[in-house]
């Protein structure tokens, strides 16, 4: 007899669960399916999961394809599993090659081909559809959300577009996606668009969308003019439609503790923030040669606006720039100085200036230090007057950290409004209006 053995959450059952086991039987004489618990999906970075432990079992035992079902609960659980039972053969998706390679000490492993396009559970009532969500642009930032979004459950990415026809098939062969070079033929075959373009074409791809009434998720800065942003939420809103910014420390659990503490009272009315964020960059990179959209501020001042904003408000005062540019003009280190009736802040960004790029948030009883990188927070202190009395704080970040915004976006498609006060429409158009700022200022706008 050829045991095998598999893994996985398996929640809102879909086809693509019903095409694994069945793929999975085939291997052997008898499979065991094991099925993660609430708590160790929680400790692994699984977010979102809506269906019950038992629900989830229940819809495995339908299938007919399960000759057992067991419980996984912990790290390591199954190399131990493995020798329990005997097993034969580890399989699971395609989505995990090379990650349980470790296994093939104990029996032989086999990677699944994914079932590309799913839509909605098999099994059951489904009061939840799964999203399903096409991808606009193929860069970097794309690169890292494609990982990030299959740790989210009821949503899946089917599609991709990129005018450059050549880099848009790459990307759907390496993660499994349908390719489009023609944008009425991707929104037909998604629910909701996530926009990872260069940061121009983000207005045109967002309207494109909202017009098509797809849901949006956007890649900061969403816009660089603040009549873009506000006719860009109206038109959300009309079209009944989430229109969602990404930057994804607003989403973060840690940063999302630290604001509460903040304006908790604990450090006494808050007088200064200053927040600081730089990386050294290729100077042949695109974000220190496009002489309209590249440079620091553009890049990173999202970041650095987001604990100002929430803290102080979008009212300030005044905003003035000072940059360090480069020969092409454009800025390698920018400070922005905001000034508010009661208060303060710095935003500084670098790109070819590093810094120390710590978070300090000063009050009348205290301060908080959030060291870098307090944009994937997870760890915080709270000093007062004296030195021995220190509160310290932590929190997780998994991995790339999209999946928090994902999950967001997700449960605001789904009715929730929960997430809505973890970033603003008022703060996104106050980005987008200092953005436009800056860009009048430096002659780009």
């Amino acid at each position: 007899m050829i045991k095998v053995i598999t893994y996985g959450t398996f929640d809102l059952f879909h086809e693509g669960h019903y095409n694994l086991l069945k793929r999975a039987k085939d291997l052997g004489d008898y499979l065991i399916v094991g099925v993660t618990t609430e708590s160790y999906d929680q400790t692994r970075g699984k977010l979102n999961v809506v269906d019950s432990l038992m629900t989830r079992i229940e819809n495995i035992r339908k299938t007919g394809f399960a000759d057992e079902i067991i419980i996984e609960e912990s790290i390591g659980q199954k190399i131990q599993d493995i020798k329990k039972y005997q097993v034969d053969i580890f399989t699971v998706g395609s989505d995990w090659v090379g990650q349980f390679d470790y296994l093939k000490d104990y029996c032989k492993v086999i990677y699944l081909d994914r079932t590309k396009n799913i839509s909605s559970t098999m099994l059951r009532e489904q009061n939840m559809q799964i999203q399903r969500i096409g991808v606009i642009g193929t860069g970097r930032i794309a690169q890292r959300f494609m990982p990030e979004v299959r740790q989210v459950s009821g949503v899946n990415a089917q599609a991709v577009y990129n005018p450059h026809r050549e880099s848009a098939a790459r990307f759907a062969e390496r993660w499994g996606l349908d390719c489009y070079d023609k944008l009425d033929d991707f929104y037909a075959a998604v629910d909701a668009v996530y926009i990872a373009s260069p940061h121009e074409t983000h207005y045109d791809y967002i309207k494109s969308a909202l017009q098509h009434d797809k849901h949006v998720l956007c890649e900061k800065p969403m816009v660089l003019k603040e009549a873009e942003a506000d006719e860009l939420f109206r038109m959300a809103k009309e079209r009944k439609k989430i229109l969602f910014e990404g930057i994804k420390t607003a989403y973060c659990p840690g940063f999302n503790q630290l604001m509460g503490i903040a304006c908790s009272g604990m450090i006494g009315n808050i007088r200064n923030i200053e927040a600081c964020f730089t990386k050294l960059e290729r100077t042949d990179g695109r974000e220190l040669t496009d002489l309209k959209y590249g440079g620091s501020f553009v890049e990173l001042g999202s970041y650095c606006m987001l604990p100002i904003m929430k803290i102080f408000g979008e009212n300030y005062t005044d905003v003035r720039f000072d940059m360090i540019k480069a020969e092409n003009g454009l800025d390698l280190f920018t400070k922005a100085f905001f000034t508010y009736p009661n208060g303060m802040a710095t935003a500084t960004c670098g790109l070819g200036v590093k810094a120390e790029g710590k978070l300090l948030i000063s009050g009348t009883k205290g301060y908080i230090v959030a060291e870098p990188p307090w944009w994937k927070t997870t760890y915080f202190e709270v000093h007062h007057e004296n030195p021995g009395e220190v509160e310290k704080y932590s929190d997780r970040f998994i991995e790339e950290g999209l999946r928090y915004e994902v999950s967001d976006f997700l449960s605001m498609i789904n009715g929730s409004s929960k997430s809505k006060f973890k970033l603003t429409r008022s703060e996104s158009v106050a980005f987008a209006s200092v953005m436009e700022k800056f860009l009048k200022e430096n002659q780009r706008g």
